[in-house]
């Protein structure tokens, strides 16, 4: 069976074995501190240790490559597109210019533009190995009850957490069609030409959509049948109660933010600075 995008992956591992709201606490520290931060050395120790944290969850790179091969084109467009309407945005920051070779205008290449889109790429890179971690290794009933502990509204919780679930659904409900549709004949492959597989395209899209909007009315309707939303707080059954190694990690990572933010800005400017 194909692999989900985006769904919980269950695994024997100490990032499986943290409560929700731990997850949910350490991922918004770890995002914190990378986006505040533009010191190269900071931002390649959370590259590094977020490898590692990808280790210890035993989540195979296989299981979440589709998404991040998506991930990482959307980085190459972002970065051409900060080269193309801002060429001179490092020389802005570090206050240099160091020319490599030119190309037109102002769209020479520098020294120090490379080294703040490398900058920018490590941001992502520290980023996204976490968020899909977090993704992959919270149950979407327990994320909706770490959401509702740490204040969300419960219905924006169970939303959030219905969204989640209703992921790998669709995808198996796209597989099922688009194998339907094959054995009638419809060809998806690469040997139809462009044109003619967005055409067949619609014949899995439609069906799809309508089977989606029957399941939302079903769900919508046993929701309203057992009294949703009737009373301000509620109870959830995958909520689980701190244990130690919860708040050692929420202390770690407590500590990690400090060092990063001290670190950064011990000098009254957040972008380290090789060039002086």
């Amino acid at each position: 069976m194909a692999v989900e995008m985006l769904s919980y992956i269950d695994r024997k591992s100490p990032i499986h074995e943290l409560t929700g709201v731990t997850k949910l606490i350490c991922f918004i520290i770890w995002s914190s501190a990378a986006m505040l931060t533009y010191d190269t050395r900071i931002l390649a120790f959370l590259f590094i240790f977020s490898i590692v944290i990808f280790l210890i969850s035993k989540i195979k790179l296989k299981e979440i490559s589709f998404i991040l091969i998506f991930i990482l084109v959307f980085l190459l467009l972002n970065n051409i597109a900060i080269y193309v309407f801002s060429p001179q945005e490092g020389v802005k920051i570090y206050g240099t210019s160091h020319v490599l070779f030119e190309i037109f205008g102002r769209h020479n290449v520098t020294i120090e533009q490379i080294f703040y889109q490398i900058n920018i790429t490590l941001k992502y890179f520290t980023v996204i190995p976490v968020a899909l971690l977090f993704i992959a290794t919270t149950h979407p009933s327990e994320f909706a009850a770490s959401m509702n502990r740490i204040g969300v509204s419960y219905r924006i919780s169970y939303a959030v957490a219905l969204a989640l679930r209703y992921i790998p659904d669709v995808q198996r409900d796209f597989r099922n069609i688009a194998l339907s549709q094959q054995a009638r004949g419809i060809d998806m492959s690469s040997k139809e030409k462009l044109p003619k597989r967005i055409k067949n395209a619609t014949s899995i899209i439609i069906p799809l959509i309508l089977s989606s909007l029957e399941k939302i009315d079903t769900i919508s309707n046993a929701m309203e049948l057992r009294g949703f939303g009737k009373n301000k707080k509620r109870t959830w059954y995958s909520a689980r109660p701190f244990q130690k190694r919860d708040y050692l990690t929420l202390i770690a990572f407590a500590l990690l933010f400090v060092i990063s933010m001290v670190v950064t800005y011990y000098d009254g400017d957040r972008f380290y600075n090789p060039f002086v």
